[in-house]
Parts: C-alpha cells; sequence; structure tokens
C-alpha cells in the first residue's frame, strides 16, 4: 500500500468531487416532494430482499467475518432510516418557534465522505444515502479494502435508484481502489466525514481538518437485577450477543448479574444456547483472542463460537451459541476480557446491593468503551434511573436486545443510525445517534420580540444586594 498519495489518485478523488458537486446543483431546487421520492428510490433499490439479501451475504464472503444466514435481516435499518427521512423536513424552512421569534431553514452540508466499515458494506451505504439524499447532499464511499467489491456494487444499485427517480447517479460515487492515502485525501477535500469504524479510521477523520462525526469503541454492559424476568433477559442476552456473530460494538459483553439470581440467570443463558468456559478454557480464548501488543485477533472475531474454541485450542458442543466467562474482580487493562470482544463471547460478574453493581460498571467503563452504551433488565424505576445517572453512556436500553435497540428499533423512539456517536466520553463531537440531521447545514432567521429581560433580583435570587467588597 503506497505510502503517499499518487496523482492518479489525487486526480481520480478531484474528479469525483467536481462530479458530487455537478450533481448536487442538479437538486438543489427540489421540493420536499421530489427528495422523499428519491429517498423512497433508494430506500427500495438498495433495501429491497432480494437484494440487499445478495450484498449482505457478499460482504461476510468477502470480508470472513460475520453471520452470513443472519445478516440479511440488518434491511430493517433502511426501512426504519426511510421512516425517519419522511417524518424529517430537509429542505426550506423546517423548524419554527414563534414566541421566540425563530425560523430554521435546512441546507445541503456538502459532499460527504463516508469511510465504510468491513462490518457493514452492503448496509452503511444506503442507511447513509438515504439520509444524506434527501439533505441534497452527495457522497462518495470510500469502503475498506476488505469489502471494496460489496460496497462498490451497492454504490452501483444506489445510483441507478437515482436516475429512476431522475437524479444524477454521481449523487453517490466509490472509490474503486482503496488505500488509507486516498482515504486521508478526501477526508481532507470533502465537507463533511461520517467515519464508521475502528479508533484509527476516526482518529484520522478528526485529524483532517474538515467536520467529522465518528464514533467511539463499544464495550456494552449489561446489568440484571432480582425484579428482572430472567427468561426475557437471557433470550434478548442471546438475541444481542449473536446477532452477526457479535460483530457490532453495541454487543452485550459485559453481563452484571445480582447475586441471588446469579445462578439461575446463568442457567437461562445455558437455556438459551450459552457454553460456560472453565478456568482454562478462559485462558486458552484469552491467548487466541488478543495478540502480544493486546489487539484482538483476526481468527477470532464476529465468528461462531465453535470457531474461536477451535483456535484456542479446544472444542464445544455445536448447539453452543455463545461463550461466557466468569470474569468477577478481573476489570482493567490487563484483564482483557473486560474490554470490547467482538465476537460471541461475553463476561459473567455478579453483585450483592445496586450501589455494587455501580460500582462494576464505573470500572468497566473506565477500562474502555466510555461514551456508548449500556443496557439493564430491571423493573426497578430506582435502581434504572441510578444507572442512568451514574454510567458514563451516551444511550441505555431498558429490557431491550441491546444491539438490536441501540441503533434504533421499530419498539423504541431512538433514531436510526449506522453511526453511534459517543460524546466527548468517546471523543466525539456528538451523543446522539448520527441522522439526517447531522447532513445539513441551517440559517437561523431572528424577528423581533417582546423584550425578555428578567429583574436583576430574579436572576441573582438569594445573592441580590449582598455586600461583596
Amino acid at each position: 500500500m503506497p505510502k503517499e498519495l499518487t496523482e492518479e489518485d489525487r486526480a481520480i478523488a478531484a474528479d469525483m468531487i467536481a462530479r458530487a458537486r455537478g450533481a448536487m446543483a442538479e437538486i438543489e431546487d427540489w421540493t420536499q416532494a421530489d427528495l422523499d421520492r428519491l429517498s423512497q428510490a433508494i430506500a427500495w433499490y438498495a433495501g429491497n430482499e432480494k437484494t440487499f439479501t445478495r450484498l449482505a451475504e457478499q460482504g461476510v464472503d468477502e470480508s470472513g467475518i460475520g453471520d452470513r444466514a443472519g445478516r440479511p435481516a440488518k434491511r430493517f435499518k433502511i426501512q426504519m432510516v426511510l421512516r425517519d427521512v419522511l417524518r424529517t423536513p430537509s429542505t426550506g424552512i423546517v423548524e419554527t418557534d414563534e414566541e421566540k421569534g425563530l425560523v430554521k431553514y435546512a441546507k445541503p452540508a456538502g459532499v460527504i465522505a463516508s469511510l465504510i466499515p468491513m462490518t457493514n458494506p452492503a448496509m452503511t451505504p444506503p442507511v447513509t444515502g438515504v439520509s444524506s439524499a434527501n439533505a441534497r447532499n452527495a457522497v462518495i464511499f470510500s469502503p475498506h479494502p476488505r469489502t471494496a467489491g460489496t460496497t462498490f456494487e451497492m454504490t452501483q444499485i444506489m445510483r441507478k435508484a437515482c436516475v429512476e427517480a431522475g437524479a444524477p447517479a454521481d449523487l453517490f460515487q466509490c472509490v474503486r481502489h482503496p488505500s488509507i492515502p486516498m482515504t486521508q485525501h478526501l477526508m481532507e477535500e470533502c465537507d463533511l466525514t461520517l467515519a464508521t469504524g475502528g479508533k484509527p479510521m476516526v482518529t484520522a477523520a478528526y485529524s483532517s481538518g474538515r467536520p467529522a462525526y465518528g464514533v467511539g469503541a463499544g464495550n456494552s454492559s449489561i446489568v440484571i437485577d432480582e425484579t428482572a424476568d430472567i427468561e426475557i433477559a437471557a433470550q434478548n442476552t442471546r438475541i444481542s450477543k449473536t446477532s452477526d456473530f457479535g460483530s457490532g460494538c453495541s454487543a452485550d459483553g459485559n453481563i452484571i448479574i445480582q447475586r441471588s439470581i446469579y445462578d439461575q440467570m446463568v442457567a437461562a443463558l445455558q437455556a438459551e444456547g450459552g457454553y460456560l468456559c472453565s478456568s482454562k478454557e478462559k485462558a486458552l480464548l484469552e491467548a487466541a483472542m488478543w495478540d502480544e501488543s493486546g489487539n484482538r485477533t483476526f481468527p477470532t472475531i464476529a465468528c461462531r463460537p465453535q470457531q474461536a474454541a477451535d483456535v484456542a485450542g479446544f472444542s464445544i458442543p455445536e448447539d453452543r451459541k455463545f461463550l461466557m466467562v466468569e470474569n468477577q474482580g478481573q476489570i482493567g487493562a490487563k484483564y482483557k476480557f473486560s474490554k470490547e470482544k467482538l465476537t460471541t463471547l461475553m463476561a459473567l460478574y455478579h453483585f450483592e446491593t445496586f450501589n455494587d453493581a455501580l460500582d462494576t460498571v464505573r470500572a468497566i467503563y473506565n477500562t474502555g468503551g466510555k461514551g456508548h452504551s449500556c443496557g439493564i433488565y430491571s423493573h426497578s424505576d430506582a435502581n434504572i434511573d441510578a444507572l442512568a445517572r451514574v454510567a458514563p453512556v451516551s444511550r441505555m436500553m431498558v429490557r431491550q436486545p441491546q444491539s438490536k435497540a441501540n441503533a434504533g428499533a421499530w419498539t423504541n423512539g431512538m433514531p436510526m443510525t449506522s453511526s453511534l456517536g459517543c460524546g466527548i466520553w468517546g471523543g466525539n463531537i456528538t451523543n446522539e445517534n448520527v441522522t439526517m440531521k447531522h447532513m445539513m447545514n441551517y440559517t437561523w432567521v431572528a424577528r423581533p420580540i417582546p423584550e425578555d429581560r428578567p429583574s436583576e433580583k430574579e436572576l441573582f435570587g438569594e445573592f441580590y444586594g449582598r455586600d461583596v467588597a
């Protein structure tokens, strides 16, 4: 891989950006109805069951990680993004506050550089594309080299959708031969970067000199107290942990269980397909899953538990769906299982009082994953409130499969996205799910209103008039 950008690549990038700006100019005056129709076309062409299934499977085959059978189900994310977009105005006046005399107008952000992770080469482009096109932006996709073929083919399908809706195909383009220098150059030249992927990618985006939305690392930790429905909690944990073989940063990594129900909960997880590793097997897994520098090893990322066990040097029954290791008291940089796992494995902890649970949560996030997400299975509003006040995370799911809920679900109000902002905790500029509203500029128009000026006594309260000389 070249260390510097070649003149040929520089010319290719310049041409792509010029074509993108030209495409934006063609839809500059489109009505909201026109833009909504365009988003519908993109969502259907990319997200119909036949097309998305083929490309989702292709992405798994191309990368060598993930669940070929399960990944096609992610097409619902495209549908949810379309639902949200169709309910959100993106041109002209988009917000009015008569009391404050404010009117907000939406404008395009510009040409977006969208960095695509190898874990979702078929899903991320249309999820981004449905929103960006509605906001009258153009996107240049920079794929991960391992899944460049899948991302390019999905882009071609989205280009066809544009043409069918009467829009220019160049609203979407894809780097054909991705490289680090090319990606870096696009981030420096485009108006905005959406960086969905690992820490190096996000760091590069933030150092590009252009505005960027990035994501932080995950290490989702789930608290289960004695008021929880154990069977539902176990079922949801299995659903979340096994989705795409745990490739998502939202997949349950640490399960923190009240001691009074610990044995019942572990038994319920085993009934759902969990395999509880012995201390010897745990040591073998640690040696296999992390290299000497503490980096995750590719053969154990987003794979069936049988594959992870085989790489580690032991075998498990074929019907097991995920691995569990007991990790009580082992939290911190030197304890690998308290970090993000990115595969079908979870670490188990127990607690006596809920304050003990909060201490465990604090310790885990001080180790990794701060800013991302946590969850809780509880029917105690007091416990839910206590965790929400303490957990240094941007989103907390209550009684839901974490990896199926963080980024939006039909049964919660989270905006659907493929990019989860982790706030200042995670080194990101936003705590929100990155959506269409983050892909627009806004013009605030302020008209005069009656004076809104409290008296000094109202403003300063009990301190008003004190002698402070």
